[in-house]
Formats: C-alpha cells, sequence, structure tokens
C-alpha cells in the first residue's frame, strides 16, 4: 500500500504500469514500426541471422550495377518477394557480373517449391526429370527459377545414384546452405539479392573470382564422380572467364576421365555445345588436350590435331567461329561439328574407295559411318547431322567447273556453308587457293563473265538411255485409224 502511494505522488502522470511494458512495446497496426537500435556486435550477429551466415557483400564493395540486370530477372525475384519467400540471383549471372561481363542468362533460386513458383507466375512452366525447375516466361525471355537444394544424400526424398557415385535424379529440396553446397564452383554460389543489392557469399567465392581462382566445393573427386560433366565445365569456364584452375581441383581430372563415358550422349552433346560456343574455343581445345578430357568426346580428334594439316584445319575452324561469337554474330553447330570430323571422315571416304566404291557412293557411306559411330558418344541432333552431310556432300562439287554444275550449285540452299567450308580446305593447305578464289570470284560475277570463267568439259558424256517403250512401239509398227478410234 505505502509502494503505491509513493508511486503516485513521485511517477509522473503519463507513466505507465511496470507490468504493462511487454505488451505495449509492440508498435500499433496504424503506427509506423520503429527500428531497434543495435550495437555493432548485436547488427552482426543479427546479419548472420538473415543471411543464413553467409559473408554479406554490400555494394559499395561489389559494385554490380543493377541496371544491367534483366528486367525478367527482377519481375521474377520481387513476384517471389511479393509471396512471402526469398528470391535470389544466382549461378553463372553474378559471377559474370563481379567479372565486369553480361550475363547472357539469368537464374533464380528460392525457398518456393516449383509447384508454388508456377502458381505465382500465370506464365510459367514446370520442366525437368533430374531435377524439377520452373520456367518463368516474360516476352521472348526465360528465366529458369530453381527451388533450394537438399542433399541427394537424405533418406527421404526423390533422389537416386548410380553405383559410381554419378547422380540421375535428386528432386530433394533444402534451405539455402543445403544449395550453395551442392553448387559446383566457389566462383557459382553466390546469392545476390536485387531488392537489398546484397550477395551473399557462402564459400568465399568472391575473393576466389578477385583472385582469378576456379575452385570446387568439397572433394573434388565426390563431386566429379557426383556428375563427371563438371570436369568439362571447369574446362569452359577456365578458358572463357580466364580462370586458374586450382590445384586440387585439377589434380584429379585426368585420371577420373573416364568417368565421361557413363553420362548420357545428349548431356555430353550440350556441354560440348557451350564449350565450342563460348567464343573461346581454340583455348578449349588447348585446355581438353592437356586435362586429357578429349580421348573419346570426338572420335579420333586427338589423332587428327597431331597432324600438320588436321591441326591447322580444326584450329582456322574454332578461330573462324570465335570471331563470330565475339564480334555478335551466330555459330552453327553444324558447320563446327563438320569440320571437327571431316578429317575422319575424309579418312573412311579413303577406305571405302581402296575397297572399290566409286567416289560418290563412298562418301555418303563414309558420312553414315562417322556419324553413326559419333552417335554412341554425343548425341548429335538430326537436324545438325543432315546438314553436316550436305556441307560435306558439296565438297567434291566444287571441283567441278564446267558446264551447268557450277550454276547449280549456287542455287543450294546450303550454298554460304559449302563455300565457306571450302575455303578453310584451301586456307589449311588442303586444297590449292586458286580453287577458293576462283568461286569467290565466280559468285560475285554477272551471268556472261560467269560463262567466260566455266572451265572445258573433259568428263565424258553420259549416254542416253533408250526409252523401251518407245522402241516397242516402233517395232510393232504405225496403229492403224481404227485403232486409234478405239484408243478415244
Amino acid at each position: 500500500m505505502i509502494k503505491k502511494l509513493l508511486d503516485r505522488i513521485f511517477k509522473p502522470k503519463h507513466a505507465k504500469p511496470e507490468h504493462h511494458h511487454v505488451a505495449t512495446a509492440k508498435p500499433q497496426q496504424n503506427q509506423p514500426h520503429r527500428p531497434v537500435l543495435r550495437t555493432k556486435n548485436s547488427l552482426r550477429k543479427h546479419a548472420d541471422c538473415v543471411n543464413h551466415g553467409a559473408l554479406t557483400i554490400p555494394l559499395k564493395t561489389h559494385k554490380i550495377d543493377r541496371n544491367l540486370l534483366s528486367n525478367a530477372a527482377l519481375k521474377t525475384t520481387e513476384g517471389l518477394h511479393k509471396a512471402g519467400f526469398e528470391a535470389y540471383i544466382v549461378g553463372g549471372a553474378v559471377r559474370d557480373l563481379l567479372l565486369n561481363r553480361t550475363p547472357k542468362d539469368f537464374d533464380v533460386a528460392t525457398d518456393a517449391t516449383p509447384e508454388e513458383v508456377n502458381r505465382i507466375f500465370r506464365r510459367s512452366r514446370l520442366i525437368g526429370k533430374r531435377f524439377r525447375l520452373v520456367h518463368v516466361l516474360f516476352g521472348d525471355e526465360t528465366i529458369e527459377v530453381s527451388t533450394f537444394r537438399g542433399s541427394h544424400l537424405e533418406a527421404e526424398g526423390d533422389s537416386k545414384v548410380t553405383d559410381s557415385g554419378r547422380i540421375i535424379r535428386d528432386n530433394v529440396f533444402g534451405s539455402i546452405v543445403d544449395d550453395a553446397v551442392r553448387r559446383d564452383f566457389t566462383a557459382n554460389a553466390l546469392y545476390y539479392d536485387p531488392a537489398s543489392q546484397e550477395v551473399l557469399d557462402f564459400h568465399n567465392g568472391y575473393a576466389d573470382i578477385k583472385a582469378g581462382v576456379l575452385r570446387m566445393i568439397g572433394k573434388p573427386e565426390t563431386r566429379f564422380a557426383e556428375d563427371p560433366v563438371r570436369m568439362l565445365r571447369a574446362v569452359r569456364l577456365s578458358a572463357k572467364l580466364g580462370l586458374k584452375i586450382d590445384s586440387a581441383t585439377q589434380a584429379p581430372i585426368a585420371k577420373m576421365a573416364d568417368l565421361l563415358q557413363d553420362v548420357p550422349p545428349s548431356r555430353l552433346f550440350d556441354e560440348m555445345l557451350k564449350l565450342f560456343l563460348s567464343g573461346h574455343a581454340m583455348e578449349s581445345v588447348s585446355a581438353l588436350r592437356e586435362q586429357h578430357l578429349h580421348h573419346g568426346l570426338l572420335p579420333m580428334l586427338d589423332v587428327v590435331l597431331e597432324q600438320p594439316m588436321g591441326e591447322r584445319f580444326i584450329m582456322l575452324a574454332l578461330k573462324n567461329t570465335d570471331d563470330r561469337i565475339l564480334s555478335g554474330k551466330s555459330a552453327n553447330p553444324s558447320f563446327l561439328f563438320a569440320t571437327l570430323l571431316w578429317h575422319e571422315m575424309l579418312a573412311a571416304w579413303e577406305v571405302y574407295k581402296a575397297d572399290g566404291h566409286h567416289a560418290i557412293p563412298a562418301l555418303h557411306m563414309a558420312m553414315s559411318e562417322v556419324i553413326a559411330t559419333q552417335a554412341e558418344k554425343l548425341a548429335i541432333h538430326n537436324r545438325y547431322t543432315a546438314t553436316m552431310k550436305e556441307i560435306w556432300g558439296m565438297q567434291p562439287r566444287f571441283e567441278q567447273r564446267a558446264g551447268k554444275r557450277p550454276f547449280g550449285l549456287l542455287t543450294h540452299p546450303r550454298y554460304r556453308a559449302g563455300y565457306d567450308f571450302l575455303l578453310l580446305r584451301c586456307e589449311s593447305g588442303e586444297l590449292p587457293m586458286e580453287l577458293g578464289e576462283w568461286w569467290t570470284a565466280f559468285a560475285n560475277a554477272d551471268g556472261e563473265a560467269r560463262a567466260t570463267m566455266l572451265q572445258a568439259d573433259t568428263n565424258p558424256k553420259k549416254r542416253k538411255k533408250r526409252n523401251r517403250k518407245k522402241t516397242s512401239m516402233a517395232n510393232a509398227g504405225t496403229p492403224s485409224p481404227a485403232g486409234s478410234g478405239l484408243a478415244e
């Protein structure tokens, strides 16, 4: 009683009883929330909690220009944030931005399940069997959204691993920390939040990028066994980005190269396309040879590269492809693989001709054999192999410069690809330069000038086949008028 009396006398009238403090400390619904003051230590502890223990790299340090981000990627992360989910731009896009490169595409990682992402975005579709993903569509741009991955070693979850350790299915979801562990290289385990403009770094990837090092997350032997394609990816990224492969990452590659034989041909083909169409194909081939990864990928490629003419031809083709890509032009995969397999096709052609087959039938048999053999290693799409055969099939026709043959070749739908292929053969020393120069002049000349450029036709003329029907009618004699009337 005395205490209550003293409180009433000495405390201000607006002060509230002590036992109501906790209840009234929460902001009212219509009042703005005021941040609680924290010390530096408490702020760091709070940031670790919010950012899952990752190293948080602020904008003033990483200096990523938000204007370089895809509008579709921004809309995707904003849509997921509004729905109450975490969402980050991840992988190669963040890495390229830190290297002052323009990303080719943008991927997003989130804690939302694929079904939840699919419900949030009206124009989206579920894809994938090995790991389910969502493609979110904005105009002609597609953003690939993945749910944070969990460990494939979990007892529960949709995962499957072969005896060699290769993961063939891993529809297991987890936290962002689990997801970072599952990524291949430290440079690819960076998470950029467009809202806060912070980068979350779980495995010192930012420091590795700045040091120019490509480092595997975890034990390299285990990670390569899980997915042997990572060995090719290491070579490709090293050549493309100018990053040196970490010694511990590089050490097991040569002895584990045989694991690539267990990879589905379709995956190998997709990775080879990325490798050769990166704009750094020449460096990639050199790196493949250094790591002993070219054996078995493209049959006899290693043998061809040891031949002076074969190596010169392929290197010229790769340089031509690199120049086109780096200048912003497109490159045809059919043309690229036609050059890579050309000398193997030539060798098979010579074998068939030596067996007594005529040149053109032997050529077609050689083309079919090489492509069939290649299909066992790389699942080259039929639309590419068809064009490869057309390019190869035109080459003997370029050596025919008499009569109507050159005019017919100019109208071929694949003439330009065949002509470029011819110029590579001339430049490499396989054919005289005069032949390529003649076709350049012939294509640029007008009708009358072209006629004067034609060479004399020394090929023996084909005998006309007799029409058996006409011969039999002539032997039967002239039909009678009555017979004609009956025919009518």
